[in-house]
C-alpha cells in the first residue's frame, strides 16, 4: 500500500513561493488562456476581514486566522472543478504558516493532508526582490517573505512532493513553460495510473531557459 504523503491528484496543481514573486500574475495568465484556477483563499480572506473591521488578520491574529485559512483552503479544494486546474497556494501553504509561526500543528489539519492531495510536482516562484511591493494585504517587509518561503519549501519536502521552480522570466515563458510541465506530468500519469507515487525531498528543478 503506498504512503499517502506520497500520493498525488494528477490534474490538481499548485502555485506556490515567495509573496511578490510573480504567482498571482502567473495564474491571471493561465486563467486568460482558458485554463481552470482557484483564487488565493487567504488573499480574500484577508480583503473579507479587512472591509468588516475584523482582527481576524494575518498581523493582528495570526493563529485564529491561520485555522480559518485551513478550513477554507480545504473547502476549495473539495469544490474545485474536474479536470486540470491551478491552485493559488494550497493546504501545505497552511501548514508551513504555523510551522513558521512556532505553533503546533492541529491533528485535524494534518490527517486533512493525507487527503487534500496536489499533482506533483508543486510549481514554485523564487523570491523576485525586483518587482516585490508590500501592497498592504500582505502587512511584510521583503525579508520576512523570504523567511516565509524557506518555510514553505520545507513543509513541500517534508510532505512528500517535488519542487519545479518558475524562474524569473517573462510571463509568456512562465505560462509556457507550467502548462507544458503539467502536460508531462499528466501524460505520465495515464502511464502509471490515475494516482502516482512521488519521491519527496528532490531538490527543486530550474526550469525556463530564457
Amino acid at each position: 500500500m503506498n504512503d499517502p504523503l506520497t500520493l498525488t491528484q494528477p490534474e490538481r496543481f499548485v502555485l506556490t513561493g515567495c509573496s511578490g514573486g510573480g504567482k498571482s500574475t502567473l495564474l491571471a495568465e493561465l486563467e486568460r488562456r482558458g485554463e481552470q484556477v482557484v483564487p488565493e483563499v487567504g488573499r480574500a480572506l484577508v480583503r473579507e476581514q479587512m472591509a468588516k473591521g475584523s482582527d481576524l488578520l494575518p498581523w493582528a491574529n495570526a493563529p485564529d486566522f491561520t485555522l480559518e485559512l485551513a478550513r477554507r483552503t480545504i473547502a476549495a479544494y473539495d469544490d474545485a472543478p474536474t479536470g486540470r486546474v491551478f491552485f493559488d497556494r494550497g493546504l501545505i501553504d497552511v501548514i508551513a504558516h504555523f510551522d513558521f509561526l512556532g505553533e503546533p500543528i492541529p491533528l485535524w489539519l494534518a490527517d486533512a493532508s493525507a487527503r487534500v492531495r496536489y499533482a506533483s510536482p508543486v510549481f514554485v516562484v523564487p523570491p523576485w526582490p525586483e518587482i516585490y511591493e508590500d501592497e498592504g494585504e500582505r502587512g511584510k517587509d521583503f525579508a520576512r517573505a523570504v523567511a516565509e518561503y524557506d518555510a514553505l519549501c520545507a513543509a513541500y519536502d517534508r510532505y512528500g512532493y517535488n519542487r519545479t521552480e518558475i524562474a524569473p522570466a517573462p510571463i509568456i515563458a512562465r505560462a509556457d513553460f507550467v502548462l507544458s510541465t503539467s502536460n508531462e506530468s499528466i501524460d505520465d500519469d495515464v502511464i502509471d495510473g490515475t494516482t502516482k507515487a512521488v519521491d519527496g525531498h528532490r531538490k527543486p528543478d530550474r526550469g525556463i531557459d530564457l
